[in-house]
């Protein structure tokens, strides 16, 4: 499925809101987005899944997947034949893991992170981009010393590195990023390795730099992030220095995603509960430098950070104050300002296409 001239051209300019339903979500979200403002403005929704919290698009960029983030778990496919009004392609299908929280289409497969199961499925992507029954399940094991939050594993985030090659799970339970090898041919996760981060952090989700040889671990339930070295070779992460992401006099604070600049100097962290997008400048390396500056973030409980394809704005999906915020970049600093909002209740993600 390769991408269009025309997809290139219309790049960025939807957004796909995901939404908690039984919340009082409308559930997946169509905006138009301005290109000179990057102002949002909602055209269509359905419902057609329950709790669609995370959002993921297929290699081509035709295929829009969504996690049913419920107790059963399952995944859907949406047709974007037309952007405007994404299709259905059959019923979502259950990932035999309980309340998927994020999920990634790498080749011929669509993987899930199983929060409360504390696994990774595997589905296979069909002609046309509709999804099979799980192919794999792999389960992670554990427990961390954060006794209410860690008593087993927790699989909150499945990245795919720069190379292709590799899977990179994060779970939030067990205190580390598990690593599984995907087959040449059948596209198929095997475990490879798991490394460990300091205990009690609760390690949520992670970004690679541009440059693909370094990733940032943003961590829950300690609110700070670690700087790892990155061997796609090898498939190897080594953990390096950490820095805070919200000030030490914040209250109860649970960061939720970071977000790399597209030219490597920054990197952006939601917070939720400080309420607030930290942002840390980063050097030629890509160690973290400081932190350059905290804004607002518009709402109450920013689930999820996205930067649009343009590198010029950033967006909050605010879960608890029911919107979207958006934010211009300043190109020297790196510090977003706020520039509008667009209400979506229970908000929990924001993707473009």
């Amino acid at each position: 499925m390769g991408i269009t001239d025309e997809r290139r051209g219309r790049q960025g300019r939807f957004a796909y809101i995901g939404s908690f339903t039984k919340a009082g979500g409308a559930g997946l979200t169509v905006a138009e987005v301005d290109p000179r403002t990057g102002g949002l403005t909602a055209v269509h929704s359905t419902d057609a899944v329950v709790n669609p919290s995370f959002l993921a698009l297929s290699p081509g960029g035709d295929v829009l997947y969504a996690v049913s983030e419920t107790d059963e778990g399952a995944a859907a496919a949406f047709s974007l034949a037309d952007p405007a009004r994404p299709a259905l392609l059959g019923e979502p299908v259950p990932v035999r893991g309980e309340a998927p929280t994020h999920l990634a289409c790498v080749g011929t497969h669509l993987f899930t992170a199983n929060y409360r199961s504390g696994s990774v499925s595997a589905l296979p992507v069909r002609t046309g981009g509709g999804l099979g029954a799980p192919s794999a399940v792999l389960p992670h094991r554990g427990s961390g010393p954060v006794t209410e939050r860690q008593q087993g594993p927790h699989a909150h985030a499945v990245v795919p590195d720069p190379s292709g090659r590799w899977l990179l799970a994060v779970d939030l339970g067990t205190d580390s990023v598990w690593i599984h090898a995907l087959g040449p041919v059948t596209g198929l996760p095997r475990a490879h390795g798991e490394t460990r981060l300091r205990p009690g952090t609760g390690p949520r989700h992670l970004a690679f730099h541009p440059r693909g040889d370094r990733a940032y671990v943003l961590n829950e339930l300690d609110s700070t992030v670690v700087v790892c070295d990155w061997d796609a070779g090898e498939g190897l992460l080594t953990p390096g220095k950490e820095a805070r992401v919200a000030p030490g006099a914040a209250p109860a604070n649970y960061p939720s995603e970071p977000v790399v600049s597209t030219d490597g100097r920054f990197l952006w962290a939601a917070n939720r509960g400080y309420d607030s997008i930290t942002t840390l400048a980063l050097d030629a390396s890509g160690d973290v430098l400081g932190i350059q500056g905290s804004t607002p973030c518009g709402g109450h409980w920013p689930r999820d950070l996205t930067l649009h394809p343009d590198g010029r704005h950033l967006y909050a999906a605010n879960e608890r104050s029911g919107d979207v915020t958006w934010f211009t970049v300043d190109p020297d600093t790196g510090i977003p300002s706020l520039s509008g909002a667009l209400a979506a209740p229970a908000a929990s993600c924001v993707l473009f296409a």
